[in-house]
């Protein structure tokens, strides 16, 4: 008789601990400079297309192609927080680079994060929101041709 009083008290405290790992959803400013001197950020983000943070001041703009959303997501097993926000954080630079060069642009201006559709702007900062298996970075920016 008291193995299954055992057994169902184990698989009751399974569920809780696995209702709490679930409802994580911790969100963190991490910083850019960071992420970009990565070596991944070094190999994979195009020079030619200049990534601008925030209010950072920019060189004339020749033309705007408008304002672009990204909303990126990694696995974040077996991984700090910082290191699947970094990479997360990269692949969401990476789309809006693509996105400019589809558009004709050479930059990305006042790019801020919006995760979860909540606008953050920082020169030198982003958002980052991590849960129990995901790490996840939202970003708007800008795609400009500047002079």
């Amino acid at each position: 008789m008291k193995k299954p009083k055992v057994a169902m008290l184990l698989c009751i405290a399974s569920l809780i601990l696995v209702s709490h790992a679930q409802a994580r959803d911790d969100r963190k400013m991490y910083p850019i400079a960071d992420a970009l001197a990565s070596d991944q950020a070094k190999g994979k983000l195009d020079p030619s297309i200049s990534l601008q943070f925030g209010n950072q001041k920019t060189a004339a703009i020749e033309k705007e192609f408008g304002e672009w959303k990204t909303n990126k997501k990694t696995n974040g097993f077996n991984k700090t927080d910082q290191v699947a926000c970094e990479w997360t954080f990269l692949s969401a630079l990476l789309e809006l680079q693509e996105r400019a060069r589809k558009e004709g642009g050479n930059a990305v201006v006042r790019i801020k994060s919006n995760y979860k559709d909540i606008e953050t702007v920082s020169d030198t900062e982003y958002m980052c929101g991590s849960g129990a298996l995901m790490s996840g970075v939202a970003l708007k920016g800008t795609v400009v041709k500047l002079k």
